[in-house]
């Protein structure tokens, strides 16, 4: 289990050279309160930055440093597993980043982006975007987990399941597997040239016993059927390259596809989130009589302006996006075809090299044959020499055959891992079996909240949501205060989950402004009453406006306060 010990930061967006530092386990319940544009959230960009080199907000690196001060900007971030003390400091101008184990500094002799990975994938064992969803709940840059495309669905829960190992084991296979197999291709040409040797040794043996003429004639038949063979296999090679050279004409445009696939996703992203802003503007002008700023009656004409071009937006956006979508799909069709021409150019490669192979082996051969006639010319040869070096050359065809016994028992065994190890095995396996779980406690969350709905997930991470009043429906139907139920309900099945496996288990818990927009105060009421009962080991920290509201629900208490343009704690109870 990771226990997240403090958090303390200086020179850190608003604030100063003086360092706010945040106890991190001290209590199970934490109200951090203050006006906007005091610091109440930096803590999440804070710890975001600390631990992945990039805040939990949109901000660039070059910000993140207090604009007055403009230097030393650190973070520090503790925590412990296990029995171990970590200490991890990132900061800007100058740029650090140290890890400390048990007070004494981590090997720093990788480069950055590595000293990251063993952060990441050997101390935290979980990377930004899981974080996000099991640690973090927030009203800026989090994205819910229904929100996420299916890909980053199965890695966030691939992470909390502890089965992300097994893309890795995946991915290595795949490099065995093509070793392997290249393995095989130069045993079968070394097999076949010992072939052919002990052939032409058996012959210069039979000659022998014959007359030198006849025993030179053989072998210069053998010549010309290897040159005849080399001849051949020219060809074929040649064909080869041609061939090869076609196929890669075809995926010239490999990178372009990607660039445009990720575009689409993009921009298909961006009419989602704008859909998202017309619905709450729509929302506004049929729900409110009155302009909250200027407190005067809004024009029914005007509203229904307003609202026939919002509405016309979302119709535009809607063509787009489909538009997006059909290119998308015809995209990534053409990137599977790139796929399968790149295995294509593989095989070809290798039969490639197996024919120059045997061609290399058959020009040597007749080097050596040539060499045995001027041998024949000069003298007849000890039959028994020659019958030693047959000898030879059957102990080395046995040992080459063993090796091919023992590198096919090997191909069949990688053929039965990568069967196991792809996305449809064992973690298709692993994840059937916590489905049903998961399930169980996203509804149960859902039915503590007061929200009465039937909620699955499939073994695609797509939901499925029934109620008794309505047919299937999905996640995007319903209103802010819902989906926050549902996120909720989500975040705190994940951290469950995490906390059967020993996963990504962790004590902290941070909340930002979920209870000043979207959960009403009959949402707010059955969050508090969820809160209380996720049990020890837990240190929820809640960031809200409603300070006056929810003050006497916390065991503590921190307030931010700006004071000549710095941000400071200036109560922690």
């Amino acid at each position: 289990m990771i226990v997240f010990k403090s958090v303390q930061w200086k020179n850190f967006l608003s604030t100063g050279n003086v360092p706010n530092k945040v106890n991190l386990n001290g209590h199970a319940t934490t109200l951090i309160v203050g006006k906007n544009g005091e610091g109440k959230s930096t803590i999440l960009d804070a710890l975001c930055f600390a631990l992945f080199g990039k805040p939990f907000r949109n901000i660039k690196k070059n910000q993140l440093v207090n604009s007055i001060n403009s230097k030393n900007c650190v973070v520090e971030v503790e925590l412990t597993i296990s029995n171990s003390h970590y200490k991890i400091i990132r900061g800007v101008k100058p740029n650090i980043f140290d890890i400390f184990l048990n007070g004494d500094l981590v090997n720093q002799d990788a480069a950055v982006k590595d000293y990251q990975k063993v952060l990441e994938q050997q101390i935290l064992k979980l990377n930004y975007k899981t974080f996000t969803q099991v640690v973090i709940l927030g009203s800026a840059s989090f994205v819910p987990f229904m929100q996420l495309p299916a890909g980053q669905r199965r890695e966030v829960i691939e992470d909390i399941l502890d089965i992300r190992v097994f893309s890795t084991m995946n991915n290595i296979l795949k490099e065995k597997i093509t070793e392997t197999k290249n393995e095989m291709s130069e045993l079968e040409t070394k097999l076949r040239m010992i072939t052919e040797k002990a052939k032409a040794q058996q012959k210069i043996i039979d000659s022998l016993t014959d007359t030198k003429q006849q025993s030179i004639k053989t072998i210069q038949d053998k010549i010309i059927a290897n040159n005849k063979i080399i001849a051949e296999k020219s060809e074929t090679a040649t064909a080869l390259i041609s061939q090869i050279s076609d196929l890669q004409k075809d995926i010239q445009n490999k990178e372009a596809i990607i660039k445009d696939i990720d575009m689409c996703k993009s921009n298909i992203s961006k009419f989602t989130q704008k859909d998202s802003t017309i619905e709450e503007s729509i929302e506004f002008f049929s729900n409110n009589e009155v302009c909250p700023s200027c407190e005067q009656g809004i024009d029914h004409s005007h509203k229904d302006s307003i609202i026939q071009k919002l509405n016309k937006s979302k119709e535009d956006h809607a063509s787009k996006t489909k538009l997006l979508s059909e290119a998308l799909n015809k995209l990534n069709g053409q990137l599977q075809i790139i796929t399968e021409i790149n295995d294509q150019i593989t095989d070809l490669n290798i039969t490639l090299s197996t024919e120059n192979n045997a061609i290399t082996m058959l020009s040597k051969l007749n080097k050596e044959l040539e060499q045995e006639i001027l041998d024949l010319n000069e003298n007849q040869g000890d039959i028994n020499s020659e019958k030693n070096t047959l000898k030879a050359y059957a102990e080395e065809a046995l040992k080459l055959n063993g090796e091919k016994m023992d590198i096919t028992k090997k191909r069949n065994i990688q053929d039965i891992s990568s069967i196991l190890l792809r996305d449809t095995g064992i973690k298709t396996q692993i994840i059937k079996e916590y489905l049903p779980a998961m399930n169980k406690l996203i509804n149960m969350y859902l039915s503590a909240m007061d929200f009465f709905v039937k909620f699955e997930l499939d073994e695609n991470f797509n939901e499925i949501i029934r109620s008794r009043f309505r047919d299937e429906f999905t996640y995007a139907s319903f209103s802010e205060g819902e989906k926050m139920r549902i996120d909720l309900a989500i975040l705190f099945t994940w951290r469950q989950i995490a906390k059967m496996k020993n996963s990504v288990n962790t004590n902290l818990l941070l909340l930002d402004e979920i209870f000043d927009s979207s959960l009403d105060v009959a949402g707010t009421d059955y969050f508090l009453s969820v809160m209380d009962k996720l049990g020890e080991n837990n240190n929820i920290f809640v960031i809200s406006h409603k300070g006056d509201v929810l003050l006497d629900k916390f065991q503590n208490n921190i307030r931010f306060e700006k004071t000549n343009d710095f941000s400071k704690i200036v109560e922690n109870s």
